[in-house]
């Protein structure tokens, strides 16, 4: 099979955001274009073309030339119309998807609930709770915030507490190792990291920063977090009987805070990351990308 050259994707790339971001919300700025996303996705244009006629009667809409108005403005962008029907394109996709995750609509909050682990720095039991679209997850004595993450109000639909934290969990985990192999969570575009001092966060002297370069998406951590999907980090865990995937990543210090992390240099910056599993230890070098330099095993 032929792969398409570094020229098509660029075109196709071009030809993808072609439409100032202004103009992209005016045109969801209607009811009816939105319930034509909503009725789409229900009728499957997410896996197969769908005729206009059954896209038609799954709107609340007596004129159909109305209907093929605001059909026709959300074409092209949002939805692709071909022989066989009409299918989403990927932004079209992206906004019913929020649109039911409750990004738009919802203002939930939770009050305080247990949340595993302990605080890294006065081994107090840790709590969580939601508002604005962030879960955060704290220490009950301290006050100490460990994590606190953007959560789809959708997120919490159904789900028990222990539920929430576990999707919360594969959430921030899942978002953090594409950033820290240099694909968006948000957009896929190209992520730039950097590793540096300047840092106002409690509990972090060193800050991780990714930074999106098509959508200036911005995710900051420790440096621990970034190392979730690392194979050596993942092996030394599985060796031991810890399963990384599952295991909420919070509790361990290493992934929220400086505990584990030593300066090995400052100018260009090196850090030696320290993690600790049943009695052994492994070392991991990494310089201001966060590219590992050098593993130290046990």
């Amino acid at each position: 099979m032929s792969q398409p050259a570094e020229s098509d994707i660029q075109e196709a790339a071009t030809e993808q955001s072609s439409i100032a971001p202004a103009e992209a919300f005016a045109l969801l700025g209607n009811d009816t274009r939105i319930e034509i996303l909503q009725a789409l996705l229900d009728a499957g244009g997410d896996d197969a073309p769908v005729a206009f006629s059954d896209l038609y009667a799954r709107v609340d809409i007596d004129d159909s030339a109305h209907f093929n108005y605001h059909l026709k403005k959300l074409t092209d962008h949002f939805v692709r119309k071909t022989e066989e029907g009409y299918r989403f394109q990927y932004p079209g996709r992206k906004v019913v998807r929020a649109v039911f995750a409750g990004t738009f609509t919802d203002h939930a909050e939770l009050d305080p609930f247990p949340a595993p682990g302990s605080c890294y720095d006065c081994e107090g039991d840790l709590q969580a709770w939601y508002a604005a679209e962030h879960l955060t997850i704290e220490c009950v004595d301290c006050g100490r915030s460990h994590l606190s993450y953007s959560f789809p109000p959708g997120g919490l639909e159904d789900r028990t507490p222990e539920e929430l934290l576990d999707a919360f969990h594969h959430h921030v985990r899942h978002h953090y190792c594409l950033a820290a192999d240099g694909v968006c969570p948000e957009c896929m575009g190209k992520m730039e990291t950097t590793l540096g001092r300047d840092c106002e966060l409690p509990g972090l002297e060193l800050r991780v920063d990714h930074v999106c370069t098509r959508c200036r998406n911005h995710l900051y951590s420790a440096v621990g977090v970034n190392l979730l999907d690392n194979a050596d980090v993942l092996t030394f865990h599985a060796n031991r009987g810890v399963d990384l995937s599952t295991r909420p990543f919070w509790t361990f210090d290493w992934c929220v805070s400086d505990e584990r992390t030593t300066v090995l240099a400052e100018d260009p910056i090196r850090v030696r990351l320290d993690i600790p599993c049943a009695g052994d230890t492994l070392s991991v070098t990494l310089d201001e990308t966060l590219t590992v330099l050098d593993v130290e095993r046990p």
